[in-house]
């Protein structure tokens, strides 16, 4: 099968096409012909640096949508020809950057036939990330107030949809370009963080989703009222939990897992018309190294996606 592999760290030219053996379906597991793969920031961060995975060669992708081709002893779910989309177990279970993957069954759920597969997989790990830190850590309700920041990005934009589903009162941080794009998601307000304190304009949110990391992170505890929780994706400076508990507010530093309830609450949220990606472009598998370029600049608004299979 074709595969963008590397073998060595760097810039986007360390990646390549390869030809690899198909990886076959073990206990619990399904193959999946990839008719498309997201991208995320976290692709070009351990591609450049390595992060949690262990020396080249790897295959890069956790986003998956495509078409259930084998499936492994024990599987229930699913049976070859499903369409499914889902996310390969964060951060180990790379690979989606193929013609063809292997996961855990319970890592994907039926795509939503609303979806085109591009659309599918560019919600996987974005998707969840807003979910998970949203819904499951931070425990947003409706009429509660949250402040998420880079409103326009891959994650952002989602989240701003996904709070929007629960009944909050959402405002996003994003430059003054990306306003109506973030508007147009549902953001009730919008702040341009280049000339704006976001600190000093906004107080009182019960919750902050933070994708953004460092000094973001610590400037955000002023605008949480008191037992409000902030939710970092990127984490911050070291003592970032002792700056939140002497403000009187909740940290969390978290990191994105598998969830197959978590991608079904997904697939709901699409069907029900309340969920949906923005497409910033996409980009033929042959060509991931230019899709790395253009996601490395930070202008992009929404998701990037490879079509493995046009």
């Amino acid at each position: 099968m074709r595969a963008i592999s590397q073998d060595r760290l760097g810039g986007p030219e360390v990646l390549a096409e390869v030809e690899l053996p198909r990886p076959e379906p073990g206990v619990s597991q399904i193959q999946v012909a990839v008719h498309a793969a997201g991208l995320n920031p976290t692709d070009w961060k351990h591609r450049a640096r390595r992060g949690f995975l262990p020396e080249p060669p790897f295959v890069l992708g956790w986003d998956v949508s495509g078409v259930v081709t084998s499936v492994g002893f024990g599987v229930t779910l699913f049976t070859p020809g499903d369409e499914v989309f889902g996310m390969l177990p964060y951060p180990h279970g790379h690979g989606a950057h193929a013609e063809y993957v292997v996961g855990p069954a319970r890592a994907f759920a039926r795509k939503p036939p609303a979806l085109t597969h591009v659309e599918a997989g560019a919600l996987p790990l974005a998707a969840l990330t807003a979910w998970q830190a949203l819904v499951d850590t931070a425990g947003l309700r409706s009429g509660q107030r949250v402040l998420i920041h880079a409103a326009a990005g891959g994650v952002g934009h989602l989240a701003v949809q996904i709070a929007k589903a629960v009944g909050a009162y959402v405002i996003g941080t994003a430059s003054a370009a990306k306003h109506d794009f973030v508007r147009g998601l549902g953001a009730d307000e919008v702040v341009d963080y280049r000339t704006t304190d976001f600190a000093a304009a906004v107080s009182g949110v019960d919750v902050v989703l933070d994708t953004l990391g460092g000094e973001t992170a610590v400037r955000s505890l002023a605008t949480l009222r008191p037992g409000g929780t902030l939710v970092c994706i990127l984490g911050g400076p070291p003592n970032l939990a002792e700056q939140a508990a002497a403000a009187g507010v909740r940290h969390a530093t978290m990191l994105v897992e598998a969830d197959h309830a978590g991608m079904v609450a997904i697939a709901d949220l699409v069907e029900a018309g309340k969920l949906r990606p923005a497409i910033a472009g996409t980009f033929p598998l042959a060509e991931a190294a230019k899709a790395h370029a253009l996601g490395e600049t930070g202008r992009t608004a929404g998701k990037l996606v490879l079509v493995v299979r046009p």
